[in-house]
């Protein structure tokens, strides 16, 4: 009797769990054919938008001294490499011919002066005639105005630095002949450079003077300045639609002039925003844009809701949405596998 009674137990049991066994592969056999689907969570979180262009390293002190007038080099005093001040003479032209024009001015004005003093004397007695003084008078002023020409001139066979800085390179040779406007050497000063850019106009509105700036050097790495536009500009290029801005650099050791640089342009921030994934937002047929939300279902599952969303801005694959009433922090936004569900759909999460 007891062995019957134990025969019945291990029967019921092993019916039970035969019936278990094909529920759980029925279920798992339903769950599998559900959409696989991967998800995201939207954030409240600090959001920044920027603009990412190239730019150039400029200054307005690298220019190339010439001469003003032509004239045999006689000396040159620097050579590449060297450090200059401000009104320091950096080569001589020969200047022979200048002094003896000035000499002999000289001269002829010393007589025109004694000759302008007598007839003074003369006019201060009622004995000279007013023709003789005017003629004096004025052969006196011409011939001073014609040494302070020779002056200018021969200051100009002097070629000196107009501002402080450093001689790149060296074009003038000793001996050679100078011809106008011919280079003679560059300086340049780099202590004070700006980083410009031109701007698409349709940033315009966001960029203002104080507007930040990252710059970067494509090739000169490790180096990273925080800077602001302190020049906007006021034209924009009918050619390519830009404008110009201009970020300065004090104190600079490193940067060259014409050297490449990236510059991020922060236009736009907001402490605390609904940001999704950039990717989890879709186009509807009237291409208004939407997004799929994850919502708890039975069995471990979720069923799907299409939530209509208005973008800002987006940024490195971050979208920055009005806030809306059902998304939240920590709502989980479909971000692969969504095209083709719908609402009435249960989707697996991966």
């Amino acid at each position: 009797m007891k062995l019957i009674i134990k025969l019945t137990y291990i029967v019921i049991l092993a019916a039970s769990f035969l019936a278990c066994s094909s529920e759980e592969k029925k279920t798992v056999a339903e769950t599998s054919f559900l959409p696989l689907v991967e998800i995201e969570t939207a954030e409240i979180k600090y959001f920044e938008h920027s603009i990412i262009t190239q730019g150039n390293v400029e200054t307005s002190q690298d220019i190339l001294l010439t001469a003003e007038m032509g004239g045999l080099i006689t000396k040159v005093n620097v050579k590449s490499g060297d450090r200059v001040a401000a009104g320091q003479t950096l080569v001589l032209l020969d200047a022979a011919l200048i002094n003896s024009g000035a000499q002999e001015i000289e001269t002829q004005l010393e007589y025109a002066e004694y000759m302008l003093k007598k007839q003074e004397e003369l006019k201060s007695k009622g004995v000279g005639s007013e023709f003789d003084y005017e003629t004096a008078r004025n052969a006196v002023k011409s011939l001073r105005a014609k040494l302070n020409s020779l002056n200018t001139q021969r200051g100009k066979s002097a070629i000196k630095a107009p501002f402080s800085g450093i001689i790149d390179v060296v074009y003038a040779k000793q001996g050679q002949m100078a011809g106008p406007q011919s280079p003679l050497l560059r300086l340049v000063n780099n202590s004070n450079v700006e980083i410009t850019a031109s701007i698409s106009e349709k940033h315009l509105s966001k960029i203002k003077v104080g507007t930040l700036i990252e710059v970067s050097f494509p090739n000169f790495n490790n180096t990273i300045l925080n800077l602001k536009v302190n020049t906007v500009g006021n034209f924009i290029e009918p050619t390519n639609r830009t404008f110009r801005i201009a970020a300065k650099v004090s104190g600079n050791k490193e940067l060259l002039p014409n050297m490449l640089a990236e510059l991020r342009i922060t236009d736009f921030t907001v402490e605390n925003g609904l940001v999704i994934p950039a990717k989890s937002i879709l186009k509807s047929q009237d291409n208004s844009d939407y997004v799929w939300v994850a919502l708890p279902s039975s069995k471990g599952n979720f069923k799907v809701k299409k939530i209509a969303v208005e973008l800002i801005e987006n940024q490195d694959g971050e979208a920055l949405i009005k806030d809306n009433a059902a998304i939240m922090n920590g709502t989980k936004i479909i971000v692969e596998g969504a095209r083709g569900i719908t609402e009435k759909d249960q989707v697996r999460i991966k």
